[in-house]
């Protein structure tokens, strides 16, 4: 018996050709329903009722007609299971090998200003998620279609394949499907939300609720704290404090984006793990620090700008012990996340009731996901995480003067924090701690003033790095001006030339990443 294909599709879209297609040059028995079934028939092709097919009509104006064991046992039954294949055989069941489904104009419904409440709910689909979940589910023997731009990629795999759509592809079309399903229901939650709350956000619906905050960033906001459980900021286990508030958490995630430059997990886990300490004051790192241990990190990282430091957010990459904790209860803090916490440790800052201590494993960072999503007004962007390791091996030297081993590991230290400070971003540095930090200025060298400032005399012989290049020579001559001994940039500007010369001039040595780290 020829494979049956079962098409039922709001969006018919190059419907006819892809079921000429799939009846004449693959041989697929043509099963369908309402309005789907009348374009195939229009166009002349033969056509297998789904009422036919099941023997029970379209009941309830169309809400049911696709739910039965003929569709949806032809659709789950597993090819090489001998159970479910004599299921089939004493059910006289077909398989159906191909299933094409898109859903009911939901979005499109609700988008009109005159929609009523019956409207929407008449236009939420329930047969076809559950088709297509169903041949999602069982992909291993059946491919599944849900969006027109599909079609033509199908086809040609499957003129290639002797008929056969390839297992890879009939995964990455399950992948689709369940995201198809997966977005629908979310604009069905999020709207019905609306309407009966009023208070909530388009893409909320499909990320459970932690935490409804005591208020935003400021307190005439209210605020909520949405997140996967076990997964980032979901997984850390809250050891003491005072409730999280929206600053809090935006202060953590910068912290601990930037200590995770340096490795992050207990002490004795992670061989590599090179102790670091990072604080931050409104999203921006204000003091970064590496060392031979945790406290000696910390205590440099604090050093680093003490004054910026009070009511800051710590981050620390290693198991905190009791002379670290002593050392966080020298100044007024915030917060601390670090993987985890002696029990001395734990007993110090008990002193400190109302520091906030969050322990954070990497097994919840490792799970949170590749990407970086921020909301705009009335959606959201997702683009890749800024955190591929930097290529050393690829930076170029352009100045007449090279730089030494030490400004070379000086020039490394300071570009892998300048990645994690408001653009635009200066960072002087010197064996393995920030000096000064200049972030989110409308022009470059405002921002370096700012961070030589902040470095005041320990700036002569340290590096500068910039998150973006120098569009003018004016920033090098300010960093020389300093004692500045080298220089870091992406490069790519047209007067790059014109910072080159200057440092050829000033006897600084520039290297060129190549790479810029924009951060807004």
């Amino acid at each position: 018996m020829a494979p049956f294909a079962l098409l039922s599709v709001s969006d018919k879209t190059n419907l006819v050709p892809l079921a000429e297609a799939l009846h004449q040059r693959f041989g697929y028995q043509l099963l369908s329903s309402g309005g789907t079934a009348k374009v195939l028939e229009a166009a002349g092709l033969t056509v297998t009722k789904v009422s036919d097919h099941t023997s029970a009509p379209e009941i309830l104006g169309g809400r049911v007609k696709t739910l039965h064991p003929r569709v949806h046992g032809g659709i789950l039954a597993k090819r090489d299971d001998p159970a479910h294949q004599s299921d089939l055989e004493q059910q006289g069941i077909a398989p159906i090998d191909l299933v094409v489904v898109n859903l009911y104009p939901f979005r499109e419904t609700i988008a009109r200003p005159d929609v009523s409440w019956q409207d929407a709910i008449e236009n939420i689909d329930i047969g076809g998620p559950a088709m297509v979940r169903a041949a999602a589910k069982n992909h291993a023997d059946v491919a599944v279609l849900t969006s027109p731009d599909q079609y033509d990629s199908v086809l040609s795999a499957m003129a290639q394949g002797d008929g056969v759509v390839p297992a890879d592809l009939r995964r990455q079309l399950a992948l689709e499907a369940f995201q198809h399903t997966a977005s629908y229901d979310t604009a069905i939650s999020t709207w019905m939300a609306s309407q009966v709350e009023r208070d909530t956000s388009p893409w909320l619906a499909a990320v459970p609720l932690r935490q409804t905050l005591r208020y935003g960033e400021n307190p005439h906001q209210k605020a909520r704290w949405f997140s996967q459980p076990n997964h980032g900021w979901g997984g850390a286990i809250q050891l003491q404090g005072k409730e999280l508030s929206t600053n809090n958490l935006l202060d953590l995630e910068a912290a601990l984006s930037t200590v995770r430059e340096f490795g992050y997990g207990e002490a004795g886990l992670h061989p590599a793990l090179q102790p670091a300490a990072v604080v931050v004051k409104h999203t921006n790192p204000c003091g970064v620090a590496v060392g031979s241990a945790v406290p000696m990190a910390l205590t440099r990282a604090l050093d680093g700008d003490r004054v910026s430091a009070f009511g800051g957010i710590v981050a620390i990459n290693g198991l905190v012990e009791a002379a670290a904790a002593r050392e966080l209860t020298s100044l007024f803090l915030e917060c601390v996340v670090a993987p985890g916490f002696s029990p001395e440790a734990r007993e110090i800052l008990a002193k400190k009731p109302n520091l906030r201590l969050l322990e954070l494993s990497a097994d919840a960072i490792d799970v949170a996901g590749p990407d970086h999503v921020r909301s705009i007004l009335g959606g959201f962007l997702v683009q890749d995480l800024d955190d591929q390791p930097s290529e050393i091996e690829s930076w170029t030297v352009a100045s007449q003067t090279p730089p030494t081993s030490q400004q070379k590991q000086d020039l490394a230290f300071a570009w892998c924090l300048v990645r994690h400070v408001r653009s635009n971003a200066i960072v002087v540095a010197r064996e393995g701690q920030s000096l000064g930090i200049g972030a989110g200025q409308m022009n470059r060298v405002g921002s370096a003033q700012l961070a030589l400032n902040a470095a005041g005399e320990q700036a002569r012989g340290a590096v500068l790095a910039s998150d973006g290049f120098f569009p003018f020579d004016d920033t090098v001559r300010l960093a020389a001006s300093h004692g500045i001994s080298a220089v870091i940039h992406p490069g790519g500007s047209v007067r790059d030339a014109d910072s080159i010369k200057a440092c050829d001039e000033l006897g600084l040595a520039m290297m060129l990443t190549g790479r810029r780290h924009f951060l807004h």
